[in-house]
């Protein structure tokens, strides 16, 4: 298992994580909605229409309504298990950075408005090249953390 470490692209995959971090708390803050809705959705057995139009008559209806509100549950449920899972992972290392380095790797990987280039220089009063190299540095730090050397 250690040498494919070796070839694993660290920086890239710290941050892909840093640009997954607000998908997985959307996910674990949304999900018992969700799963409220679908439940809601696969509710009981309807009442026949009278209309005077014929309709086809499926007698599974709900039953098929039902295994797909559980197939639905249980992707949601799988979901949550990962996001949970990626933010027991994630989050000591992200915690570990300074005030500053948080700042930084958000404005470039977590979707600050505007160039978050600017955003860094204008903050810390500093250069493009220095906002780049402090990116830089807190984007190695942060994937030592969550990855090793």
């Amino acid at each position: 298992m250690g040498i494919i470490w070796q070839y694993l692209d660290k920086r890239g995959a710290t941050a892909n994580a840093l640009r997954d971090y607000g998908r997985m708390e959307f996910i674990i803050s949304h999900t018992d909605d969700k799963v409220k809705a679908v439940h809601e959705k696969m509710g009981g057995v309807s009442s026949p229409q009278f209309d005077g139009m014929p309709h086809t008559h499926n007698p599974h209806a709900a039953e098929d309504r039902m295994a797909e509100g559980m197939d639905e549950i249980s992707v949601l449920r799988e979901r949550y298990r990962e996001a949970v899972e990626f933010m027991a992972w994630f989050k000591p290392a992200w915690e570990e950075l300074t005030e500053d380095e948080r700042y930084v790797l958000e404005c470039f990987y977590m979707g600050a408005d505007g160039p978050a280039v600017n955003a860094v220089c204008e903050r810390f009063q500093i250069e493009r090249n220095s906002a780049y190299r402090r990116k830089n540095r807190a984007l190695s730090k942060l994937s030592v953390m969550l990855y090793g050397k």
